[in-house]
């Protein structure tokens, strides 16, 4: 019952995502460890069995959590969720972002030029 799946079939792509993201962030910090321990005055063997423990028994972990009742829940409901959601096509993504990158050039120039004002301004009236 430990290791059984919880609503195999739903929620697939929710809870592999992140198994797959936790899994990828828990190796990062192995390696980390694989190092540290590399670089000191340790045993071989330790340097890479300590890592791989810590990734399996993380691994075993992160199962366990995807596929507990509430967490699982949790994971189905925020798919169908996000399969609501009604997606912008490229073109208004694209429009959109051609008016966000002209506001921000904009904004730049008029920030620029006021700066550029006020330290004329200043330095006339300081200098």
């Amino acid at each position: 019952m430990l290791m059984q799946v919880y609503k195999p079939g739903q929620g697939k792509y929710t809870r592999l995502c992140s198994g797959f993201t936790v899994a990828i962030v828990v190796a990062m910090g192995c390696w980390q460890l694989y190092k540290r321990l590399e670089a000191g005055d340790v045993n071989l063997w330790i340097a890479y069995m300590v890592p791989v423990g810590v990734f399996v028994a993380a691994a075993i972990l992160v199962f366990w959590l995807v596929n507990k009742v509430s967490l699982a829940d949790f994971l189905i409901a925020s798919e169908g969720e996000l399969k609501k959601v009604n997606w912008s096509s490229r073109k208004e993504i694209t429009v959109s972002t051609l008016i966000v990158i002209i506001v921000v050039v904009t904004m730049a120039v008029l920030l620029g030029a006021t700066d550029m004002f006020f330290q004329l301004v200043f330095g006339r009236l300081l200098g």
